[in-house]
Parts: C-alpha cells; sequence; structure tokens
C-alpha cells in the first residue's frame, strides 16, 4: 500500500487528538455543594476514622482526648497522607495531626467499633429492663394493674389503618 491509499481510507473519518478526549475532559461536571468542613482521607482497611474534640471555646480538652486515646484512637498526622488536603495544625501538642474547629482526627480498629456499640447496647437494655421491673414492683394494688410496657410505635396519618 502507498501513502496516498492510506490517506484515502481514513479521509471520511473525523479524528481529533487523544488529549481532547480525556477522562477529565469528558466527564460531567457535578452539582454544587456546600463544602464539608469534616472531610478526611479514606481509613486503612480495618479501621474507620472519627473527628473528636480537642478544645472548647478555646480551652484544651485533654480529658476528652485522653479518654478517647485510652479507647484506642490514634491520632491521623498529615504525613501518612501527603496527597490529601485538609487544613492540619501547625504548632502545639497536636502538631501535624489533621484538625478543624477544635477537632482533631482519629482512627480506631472496627473491632473496637463494634465491641464499644455493643457494650452501650446492652447497657442501654439493661437500664430499659431495670425501669420496667421497677415499674412492675410498684404495681402491688391489684385495681391497678400496668402489663407489660408496649415499646412498639406506629405514625399515622389519619384515614383507616390498612394492613
Amino acid at each position: 500500500m502507498t501513502a496516498k491509499t492510506e490517506t484515502k481510507k481514513f479521509e471520511g473519518i473525523a479524528r481529533s487528538p487523544r488529549t481532547n478526549s480525556s477522562r477529565e475532559k469528558t466527564a460531567k461536571r457535578k452539582p454544587w455543594a456546600p463544602p464539608s468542613m469534616l472531610d478526611a482521607p479514606p481509613a486503612p482497611e480495618g479501621f474507620k476514622h472519627r473527628w473528636i474534640r480537642a478544645e472548647v471555646r478555646g480551652f484544651d480538652d485533654r480529658k476528652n482526648i485522653s479518654a478517647r486515646l485510652r479507647e484506642g484512637y490514634e491520632l491521623v498526622r498529615r504525613d501518612e497522607y501527603p496527597d490529601f488536603e485538609a487544613p492540619v495544625i501547625d504548632s502545639g501538642k497536636f502538631e501535624g495531626v489533621f484538625g478543624v474547629g477544635g477537632l482533631v482526627l482519629a482512627r480506631i480498629p472496627l473491632e473496637t467499633v463494634k465491641e464499644r456499640s455493643n457494650y452501650f447496647a446492652q447497657r442501654n437494655t439493661d437500664q430499659q429492663n431495670a425501669v420496667d421491673q421497677d415499674m412492675m414492683r410498684e404495681n402491688a394494688h391489684s385495681t391497678m394493674t400496668i402489663s407489660k410496657p408496649d415499646r412498639q410505635s406506629r405514625v399515622t396519618f389519619g384515614g383507616a389503618r390498612k394492613d
């Protein structure tokens, strides 16, 4: 094949450079949304990121920070995520840690999150049972009996109930 026959073969095809068809140039525009002040980098596998309080009204909240660190939280440092752009604390005790408005970014293992959730769920159940038992104990008079508490609620918006 000669160069002339090759050019005739592609004459009817509209061609453009590959740089014009890059993914960035063809991607759909995202609708506007207010910026989030608490963006965080993706947590590593097996961890969850949380913002924890480091100060209130300009005063350090040492009690909260030390309690969270004892629970298993670790502070997230800027050097662990060099490509992520977020505010970082410049000076002081938390220098180099992601921080916004008195909050610092920390990570906690998922197992700890699950154990903590289970602990507080059990505590809540125990408190509800204690209230129920106390109410039943006060139910001494036979004419004023209280049946077992019904903890289900329904929301209706008029009209007949349809099951």
